[in-house]
């Protein structure tokens, strides 16, 4: 345990990372690193997460998805709504990745014993995991509202889409209580109903207090430059908004439902995932600036929009006087030029090297963290996580 403790320790403290390049390791002046041993070599993962077959089994659950929340419309007796919350799920929910989703199934599968996957079984897992997956499309709706955000994977963002505006306000909270109205519907009778409830009030709270301090952190930038723009505050923004949603709830989820209920295992599950987040969210930011525009299916936004992302962070914690006035006057301005002076200054700092480094000293100690996993959990399960986004590209 004092193991598992010391490299939790040394992981979050990442700001001793992100002002190290490799002649710093080499000299050993690496100074978060010091009190730790070199983690083992991560094992081989052959194989995708998810199988074609997997991911064509989740998707053939979508349409009864759709038709079961719409049912709820036809009750009600407003069919204009019906067909516009159709529209809304067929455009919102299933064209992204899908790894929240397939997570909770990849999970069920693996903690759950053979004998109890039946059909049965297995449609409940697809229909939770699209309950994460409208979750995704809700935070998603209202998030490009928020950042006057272009494209989302590849088309217009809802609320662009045939002039939609703030309706798409609204929208957000329809995909919201379409979540509840599924749980209601299929999980009503099951032991672990009230458990999963109270995970998605618990996740979707935090996820909006984490939007919340993103957004005032980079509305604080009018009056308060870049005072609030430090690694504490992103690691909080990052443990709210993205982490616990996007690797707590789906594996969480799929635990309530194998009856896995001790508390240690939840812990143990919860230091890993909350890491693997904050892992994912520095790529998403790295990816933001330096991402393929075409790949991502979207256009990144971040350094316009004045965002408290790893990048700026990072820079900040290199930056000269005369480099920290550049950030000042630029970062922030919605316009080609200053972006473009951004990243000439990210370039002179060289964070894409900075972010390589970051990148493999975090796979290593998320991978010793699993591998001192004690009791009633998968090893297997989170090296397949980690492998889904180590060295991903959108």
């Amino acid at each position: 345990m004092n193991k598992m403790l010391t490299f939790t320790r040394a992981l979050s403290r990442r700001s001793a990372f992100l002002l190290c390049d490799s002649a710093v390791v080499r000299n050993n002046n690496f100074r978060a690193m010091s009190t730790v041993r070199a983690p083992p070599v991560p094992p081989v993962i052959t194989g995708t997460a998810v199988s074609k077959d997997e991911t064509r089994d989740f998707m053939a659950v979508f349409p009864d998805v759709v038709r079961d929340l719409t049912d709820t419309g036809r009750n009600l007796d407003v069919p204009d709504v019906t067909k516009w919350l159709a529209k809304l799920l067929q455009y919102n929910v299933p064209g992204g990745k899908k790894n929240r989703g397939l997570a909770l199934v990849l999970s069920y599968k693996m903690l759950s014993s053979p004998s109890d996957q039946t059909d049965e079984n297995l449609k409940l897992s697809y229909i939770l995991g699209w309950c994460v997956e409208i979750l995704q499309a809700y935070q998603l709706v209202l998030d490009d509202i928020m950042d006057n955000a272009i494209t989302r994977r590849g088309r217009p963002c809802w609320y662009r889409h045939n002039d939609i505006g703030l309706m798409a306000v609204n929208d957000g909270v329809l995909l919201e209580q379409a979540i509840y109205q599924l749980i209601k519907k299929y999980f009503k009778d099951k032991p672990y109903y009230t458990h999963i409830l109270e995970l998605f009030f618990d996740v979707t709270m935090k996820t909006a207090m984490g939007q919340c301090l993103d957004m005032l952190t980079a509305n604080s930038f009018k009056s308060k430059k870049l005072e609030k723009y430090t690694m504490e505050n992103y690691t909080a923004i990052v443990k709210y908004k993205t982490a616990y949603y996007s690797f707590f709830l789906p594996v969480c989820l799929a635990m309530r439902m194998t009856n896995i209920n001790d508390p240690e295992i939840f812990r143990q599950a919860k230091t890993i995932l909350l890491e693997m987040g904050h892992f994912f969210q520095v790529q998403d930011d790295f990816l933001d600036c330096y991402g393929d525009p075409d790949v991502m299916g979207k256009i990144g936004t971040d350094i316009e929009d004045g965002k408290c992302s790893w990048l700026a962070v990072v820079a900040l914690q290199k930056v000269n006087s005369e480099q920290k006035k550049i950030m000042e006057d630029n970062y922030g301005i919605d316009d080609p030029a200053n972006v473009a002076i951004i990243k000439d200054l990210y370039a002179q700092l060289k964070l894409a090297d900075t972010f390589h480094l970051y990148e493999e000293e975090s796979y290593k100690l998320i991978c010793t963290h699993i591998q001192q996993l004690s009791r009633g959990l998968s090893q297997d399960m989170f090296f397949k996580f980690l492998e889904k986004i180590y060295k991903r590209t959108l």
